[in-house]
């Protein structure tokens, strides 16, 4: 089983969860390709069975380059995906990135969000429990 993840962080935080996913994938027998929206091309994306997009919340809003890149996105109609949104607030932006990604005729099979504490701006903002979250999200990648 092959995922490629494309992340987007700004603190840290989005780039914990994405290796920590990537750890836990790759102890599970998949091949784990991770980059960073700007190190791929939304219009060439490696072949795998699967993709995971994460990013922040930033202006109310998903985060920009995140944004860009899956409105970008080509080639990937039928292509599986879950998606990850870091967030400091109440309120996340799943919806905003499955919208996204629904009009490039992509099948969602996971989503994940991870509200931030008070360490926010320096990667120690997940709060406790995040980990085990995060294994049920690799897990519904995974079915």
């Amino acid at each position: 089983m092959k995922c490629t993840i494309i992340y987007w962080s700004r603190y840290g935080n989005g780039k914990k969860v994405v290796d920590k996913l990537a750890s836990n994938l790759q102890k599970n027998g998949a091949e784990v390709q991770v980059h960073k929206t700007d190190e791929a091309d939304p219009k060439a994306m490696p072949e795998a069975d699967f993709y995971v997009f994460s990013a922040p919340t930033e202006a109310f809003r998903v985060q920009v380059n995140m944004k860009k890149f899956m409105k970008g996105l080509q080639g990937m109609e039928g292509k599986k995906y879950g998606i990850i949104n870091t967030h400091g607030m109440k309120r996340n932006w799943l919806k905003s990135m499955e919208k996204l990604l629904s009009k490039k005729n992509m099948v969602k099979v996971a989503e994940v969000d991870f509200q931030m504490g008070k360490e926010v701006n320096d990667s120690n903002g997940l709060l406790e429990g995040w980990e085990a979250k995060l294994d049920s999200f690799a897990a519904s990648l995974r079915a």
